[in-house]
């Protein structure tokens, strides 16, 4: 497999890999969206079929719940589930405290749904993710359709009196038109480059006309599971305050996840 996977492929599939050992037989699994997360479907899928795991999943986008079935796991609504045992999902930025950027996919809204309806919520990343600070990668922030633009200077406006070092704001294009969310909003991307207070930051935007969610997730992740491109993995407990170091020996064999594009 290490012939045919890039070091950051490795990377999150080692992060993935080692994610799924956190998932037991009968549990309800949140399932994230983006490319790492993917990686992990593929792994469940893997348990699903050859060691017979029996797990239930909440997939959080479309294409996450596509995947989950061609890889022959059982996805339901959330409604249907009512409480997740653990979500496992990638992220955008993590800091030491394990506060997230989220919605680089354009599922932060059903991600931080399902995450806060879960007892423990996994990250799975490569370290490139790791941040002293939030706000090198742009904050995602959902807004209905209706008078976005409006919504759009209210944000800006709001930025003026927030501890952040950029404050340029842009709409979230698909070619020549508005990114639609599978909620069928729009996304505008803030350009902070350092958020000072997350917490506050998240606070203030959600109560703002238009806004129906923003991609800081605070207080919300429990573990993250850093892959590296030689093979290592370490996990990170917030609530334990421990860090935990194991290796993924490579070995040459048919690539399972070769189809998988990122």
């Amino acid at each position: 497999m290490s012939g045919e996977l890039s070091p950051i492929d490795k990377a999150k599939f080692v992060a993935a890999k080692r994610a799924v050992d956190f998932v037991e037989d009968g549990m309800r699994v949140g399932m994230g969206t983006g490319s790492t997360a993917a990686w992990m479907v593929r792994c469940l899928g893997e348990l699903v079929r050859e060691e017979g795991l029996n797990i239930t999943a909440v997939p959080t986008s479309t294409r996450t719940a596509e995947l989950a079935r061609d890889e022959g796991i059982k996805v339901v609504s959330l409604d249907e589930a009512k409480w997740l045992d653990i979500t496992i999902d990638g992220a955008d930025e993590y800091d030491a405290h394990l506060n997230l950027i989220k919605g680089g996919g354009g599922a932060l809204l059903q991600e931080k749904i399902v995450a806060t309806a879960s007892d423990r919520m996994v990250v799975i990343a490569d370290i490139s993710k790791q941040v002293e600070t939030l706000g090198a990668f742009p904050l995602p922030v959902e807004v209905i359709p209706f008078g976005w633009k409006t919504s759009k200077a209210l944000v800006e406006e709001t930025l003026v009196g927030m501890d952040v070092l950029g404050r340029e704001t842009s709409l979230r294009m698909n070619g020549e038109s508005a990114y639609i969310t599978d909620e069928g909003n729009y996304i505008l991307d803030l350009h902070l480059k350092r958020i000072a207070d997350p917490h506050q930051l998240g606070y203030v935007l959600n109560q703002i006309p238009g806004v129906v969610e923003n991609g800081l997730f605070v207080d919300i992740c429990d573990t993250v599971v850093i892959g590296f491109g030689d093979g290592k993995v370490e996990v990170r407990d917030i609530n334990n305050g421990t860090v935990e170091e194991s290796q993924f020996d490579f070995v040459d064999s048919d690539n399972l996840f070769a189809d998988l594009e990122d």
